[in-house]
């Protein structure tokens, strides 16, 4: 009588949903008589209310130990099973309450959830096998549903969202899970994994230490762990030897890094990145921007690549792309340095799309004013019209227009305001320079001072000397 009174409390602070109390309840009726199937049944249900799915186990279990006819006994059994993602063990209950009552449709519509379970799984294992992330993720989703105290589908979850590269959305679940076991081997995997592939590798190797003090056997944790101190020690050599200028080492070594962990997308891409500056260092420019490419693909995000990429389009004249990976450098982080490196990239650029007076004259960028002046003599000399007015019409035009050149050259490099401005990328037409009219003979006769005309003889075959009138 004492424990059925305890039990008809119990039920009524079930029914106001005050779960703890009537657990409470339901602990003294069973501490009273404890071979009653119904108190562990009740019992059994309040802790399922309250998400206690392990220990409501327990009691659904010793309900129908006490009473193998007990329906709600194994229905709830069944449950405890199927939110705990064991949908084998759901289906023997709910087939066991069948036998007993072969219209109970609570069962038969669990026994096709529990089902719907099992093929979620066996779908996850082969996608997951095939590296399909995204589609595990799905049906792991699904399958919480009807498995909502389910770590190992929960495990699954964020192991394969950690390789698909949603972090927080990983450490979450695992986070969730430690807490309520702080000991939880899996869980504490993947909270290494996800800093693993941030390259946060320090902190990994400690998650994953951690987790194979508790499953020494651990296979994913143990190769995790494996992969993560090669790559950190790597990586570390081959900064040394780029510090201490050992370029040729520290390329070896940061190949061999990437040989690693071809998953590991953000310290691979600081990796390839780093080799690029190799590379750059080494003068090999394009292997540079193959690098600083191959990083870029791997993080949209990481500035310094596209920054290094950039300078080696500088340093091959590559000037519109290196003008583009500034642009994009400068709309993610807008600071003074980022506008300026545009800003010199965009004059760079627009001189490029420009005659190279330079190049037309044969001399360096900080030729003197006399070596301007002899090459120009040269040039002038070379390409003067009189001195092709054999050749076909062709050739006699081309070499009218290089006349041409070299006395725009000349002109504009002689003069050193107007050598400033076109060394600075500036308008020459601001100067009232107007090219489209420019006179090469004036130049000539200018330079070489002749009183009056000037021809071209032959002095022998193809040799030509300059005579003034």
């Amino acid at each position: 009588r004492e424990a059925e009174s305890f039990k008809e409390q119990g039920n009524a602070y079930y029914a106001k949903k005050d779960y703890n109390e009537a657990y409470n309840y339901y602990t003294k009726a069973i501490d009273t008589c404890p071979n009653n199937a119904s108190y562990y049944g009740n019992r059994a249900a309040t802790l399922m209310m309250l998400g206690r799915f392990r220990e409501a186990l327990g009691d659904a279990q010793q309900s129908v130990r006490l009473d193998d006819t007990f329906v709600r006994g194994h229905l709830r059994e069944g449950k405890c099973h199927l939110s705990l993602g064991n949908a084998m063990a759901a289906s023997r209950c709910f087939q066991r309450v069948l036998e007993l009552d072969h219209k109970n449709t609570q069962a038969q519509q669990e026994l096709k959830n529990a089902s719907t379970v099992l093929e979620y799984e066996k779908i996850a294992e082969v996608d997951f096998e095939k590296r399909d992330f995204r589609k595990v993720v799905f049906c792991m989703d699904r399958a919480l549903e009807f498995a909502p105290a389910c770590h190992r589908f929960k495990i699954l979850k964020a192991e394969c969202l950690a390789l698909l590269g949603r972090y927080p959305e990983a450490q979450s679940v695992a986070s969730d899970i430690l807490r309520m076991d702080s000991t939880n081997a899996d869980a504490l995997y993947v909270r290494g994994l996800c800093l693993y592939y941030e390259d946060c590798i320090e902190k990994a190797v400690q998650f994953f230490v951690q987790a194979l003090r508790m499953a020494p056997d651990h296979e994913k944790a143990c190769l995790a762990c494996r992969n993560a101190k090669a790559l950190k020690a790597k990586k570390e050599d081959g900064n040394k030897a780029f510090k201490e200028g050992n370029y040729k080492l520290a390329y070896e070594l940061y190949t061999e890094a990437l040989g690693i962990d071809p998953n590991n997308i953000k310290t691979n891409a600081k990796l390839y990145c780093n080799r690029g500056t190799v590379n750059s260092k080494l003068r090999k420019f394009e292997e540079a921007i193959d690098d600083c490419t191959n990083a870029v693909k791997l993080d949209e995000t990481y500035i310094k690549a596209y920054l290094r990429r950039a300078q080696c389009y500088m340093d091959t004249e590559q000037y519109e792309d290196a003008v583009r990976d500034y642009e994009k450098v400068y709309q993610t982080e807008k600071t003074k340095e980022h506008k300026q490196l545009l800003k010199n990239a965009q004059v760079e650029l627009k001189k490029s799309k420009r005659k190279d007076y330079y190049k037309i004259l044969g001399v360096d960028k900080n030729a003197s004013e006399d070596e301007i002046k002899k090459a120009y003599r040269k040039r002038a000399l070379m390409h003067h019209p009189d001195r092709h007015s054999g050749a076909s019409a062709e050739v006699q035009k081309e070499e009218e227009k290089k006349f041409k050149e070299v006395g725009e050259a000349f002109t504009i490099l002689s003069d050193p305001k107007k050598k400033a401005r076109y060394d600075s990328g500036q308008d020459l037409e601001e100067d009232g320079l107007n090219m489209g009219d420019f006179d090469a003979n004036n130049i000539f006769k200018a330079f070489f001072g002749g009183p009056g005309g000037f021809s071209f003889e032959a002095s022998g075959p193809g040799n030509f000397f300059f005579q003034f009138g």
